[in-house]
């Protein structure tokens, strides 16, 4: 019967995975949107650190944790956003709802396969900005989704590595309306179909360094690639009435397709903690933004950098197998981030701080757990004519495991 849901839950899911927008952000309006969180909501909470793998959990930033899996194991997991968008004279509420992940992990003796669903980025925003004599309104949607495959061996009783193979695909959606004092108003429509694959490189060494400390360090590398990019653009007349927006005269404008240089991403972590029981742990992560170009057109007021991020985080268990106290089993997690995302919009850098912590709570047989927790933080600054968002985040996910290939010994 697991069997069965399991599958059920990954087709329908995986469908709902590519139709979502997920972000009401206006900085979403840049380059590929903005880009989502690679990792599970164990990770998220713990400051979005990716260092520990274990054989219950899956760990979808390092390739590596495949290996150490002892349960075949299925993940989901989503979240709500509810952000505070502000200028210096403006605010506004939006929130948005996303699927984060659909995933499962495999053993296989010394190795581990994992494939699932994840949305790379997200492109959702819906802005008005003033024109001489008049009004522009902006609008966007899409994004890309990754779908992969992950390969972990054991190569040594202290040393994992693997290998994450990644298809990346989607759309994106600009429309620009601009209505000045006369009846009509001229419409820009935008379309980019992206696709395209790339490829993430993982290590994970473990050692005991006293009878109960363990010592665990982490590196990630995903090499630069090419994505490629099928534009298409629409310019028209629109007439605007209380009932909607209504084409006068449209026409297609020829534009090329284009491939744009994807940046390489490295990261490197260390932790050290008691296993089953408590761990701290913190990781960098830097993203070759400067190389990024866009994809259909390009802004003046716009510089890519280097992105990089600098997280903290851990994890505390009472007494993992005190099966007669429910409380002790609990999983508590608590972390922070600090991003310097590599976008510089007017001379500014968009930076992005959060704090995170939550609860897995144990649920059915074999070590299954539901996980809840929560972030705020902040993105952006007020000056310059900018936009600061301040956010609260909720999460929600399943980690689900089962038994599959056991030999029975009695039919």
């Amino acid at each position: 019967m697991f069997r069965q849901i399991v599958v059920g839950l990954f087709i329908l899911m995986a469908g709902v995975a590519v139709a979502q927008e997920g972000t009401t952000s206006p900085y979403s309006f840049y380059g590929i949107g903005t880009l989502k969180f690679r990792g599970t909501v164990e990770n998220k909470l713990m400051g979005g650190i990716g260092v520990f793998s274990d054989s219950i959990h899956l760990n979808l930033q390092n390739p590596a944790s495949y290996a150490t899996l002892g349960l075949i194991n299925f993940s989901v997991g989503g979240s709500f956003n509810v952000s505070t968008q502000k200028n210096e004279t403006e605010s506004q509420n939006t929130s948005a709802t996303t699927l984060d992940y659909i995933a499962m992990g495999i053993p296989m003796g010394k190795f581990g396969l994992g494939f699932g669903v994840i949305p790379y980025s997200s492109v959702g925003y819906d802005f008005y900005s003033e024109v001489p004599d008049g009004l522009s309104q902006y609008t966007g949607s899409g994004g890309l989704n990754r779908a992969y495959i992950s390969l972990g061996y054991q190569a040594t009783p202290e040393l994992s590595v693997g290998i994450d193979a990644n298809y990346n695909f989607g759309k994106i959606e600009n429309t620009t309306t601009t209505q000045k004092e006369i009846e009509l108003a001229t419409q820009s429509y935008n379309r980019s179909e992206i696709s395209g694959f790339s490829f993430n490189f993982g290590a994970i060494y473990k050692k005991m360094i006293s009878e109960n400390l363990e010592l665990t360090g982490s590196a990630t590398f995903s090499p630069g690639t090419s994505f490629t990019s099928e534009n298409s653009r629409r310019i028209s007349t629109v007439q605007i009435i209380p009932a909607g927006i209504f084409p006068v005269d449209e026409r297609d404008v020829l534009v090329a397709d284009t491939d744009f240089t994807f940046p390489s991403q490295f990261s490197i972590g260390a932790g050290i903690g008691k296993p089953k029981f408590w761990a701290i742990g913190g990781e960098y992560t830097n993203l070759k933004n400067s190389n990024f170009t866009n994809r259909s057109f390009s802004i003046d007021n716009v510089i890519y950098k280097n992105a990089s991020k600098f997280s903290l985080g851990g994890y505390y268990i009472p007494n993992y197998n005190s099966f007669g106290n429910y409380i002790k089993r609990v999983v508590y997690r608590a972390g922070a981030r600090y991003e310097q995302t590599g976008l510089n919009v007017n001379g500014q850098d968009i930076n992005e701080f959060g704090i995170s912590f939550g609860v897995g709570l144990p649920v059915g047989r074999l070590f299954s757990n539901m996980n809840l927790g929560i972030e705020i933080g902040s993105r952006g600054t007020t000056d310059f004519g900018l936009i600061k968002e301040n956010f609260f985040n909720t999460f929600l996910s399943f980690s689900l495991n089962d038994r599959w290939f056991e030999k029975r010994l009695y039919d």
